[in-house]
């Protein structure tokens, strides 16, 4: 199933499995995969100034600390060789380029990107012509504005180059991608749970009994199992609700509880 980005475009949707208590009208916990886990986690990567300007003026509370306690207490027998957690707990400043692409998101985003935007150089080739010329070899250099004096030569900078995109879908990102072909956080071969105010935890048989005896319940025939897929849409919900509320998975897929608003 694809879902449509804001820029137009389609992608693929990720999907989970919610645990519904129709009594109580709530989610008692979702099964996500590690594309969910990734892009839940990713959001602690977003800067915050990409995140007002996504959602507008928002206070900081909700469930947003919730995921930073998950990946402080994630073991790293469940974290991908090379994945750098602490770009989670301390995430580094983008450069302005990437803080207007929402790929942290793990999600499509709008049409802005790397492509969308025009490179320009000199036309000379430095590296050959100028080989060496100083007891070094020259760098070639390359502009995103049109005019300015190459660094190298002096000339104007106004022939254009293009922006050829990696294959394997890679950029500048923030150094949280593990290294090899497994991209992302954790560890695909486990199953999560994720809690109604985003607390993840690896699952397990017994972890699924415990946390129906945590929720009291009782009346088993009162449970329903719901597949919700998540898109752009849902992620940007998902990420407004977690800076209010504490029941985020419920106010975002059950639609007869409409998302909070802030004061």
């Amino acid at each position: 199933m694809a879902t449509t980005t804001r820029g137009g475009g389609t992608s693929p949707a990720m999907s989970m499995k919610l645990l519904v208590d129709t009594k109580a009208g709530c989610v008692l916990f979702a099964e996500p995969g590690k594309d969910v886990v990734d892009f839940l986690f990713s959001l602690l990567a977003l800067p915050v100034g990409t995140a007002v300007s996504l959602l507008g003026k928002r206070s900081m509370v909700g469930s947003a600390g919730h995921l930073y306690a998950s990946v402080q207490r994630l073991d790293e027998a469940y974290v991908l060789p090379g994945a750098d957690i602490d770009a989670l707990l301390r995430p580094a400043v983008p450069s302005p380029a990437a803080a207007s692409n929402v790929s942290l998101l793990c999600l499509p985003g709008p049409s802005s990107s790397a492509a969308s935007k025009r490179f320009f150089w000199c036309g000379e080739d430095h590296s050959r012509s100028y080989a060496y010329r100083y007891g070094r070899p020259e760098r070639n250099y390359v502009t995103d504005a049109s005019g300015g004096a190459c660094p190298a030569c002096g000339k104007p900078m106004t022939k254009e180059m293009y922006w050829a995109r990696s294959d394997s879908g890679g950029g500048s990102g923030s150094g949280t991608a593990a290294t090899g072909t497994a991209k992302g956080f954790v560890q695909g071969v486990v199953t999560y749970t994720v809690l109604d105010n985003l607390t993840v935890t690896p699952m397990s048989a017994i972890s699924s009994i415990t946390l129906l005896n945590t929720f009291r319940v009782r009346d088993l025939s009162a449970l329903q199992e719901k597949i919700v897929r998540i898109g752009y849409k849902e992620g940007l919900a998902i990420l407004k609700a977690s800076l209010q509320s504490k029941t985020v998975l419920t106010d975002v897929f059950l639609a007869h509880k409409a998302p909070r608003s802030a004061a």
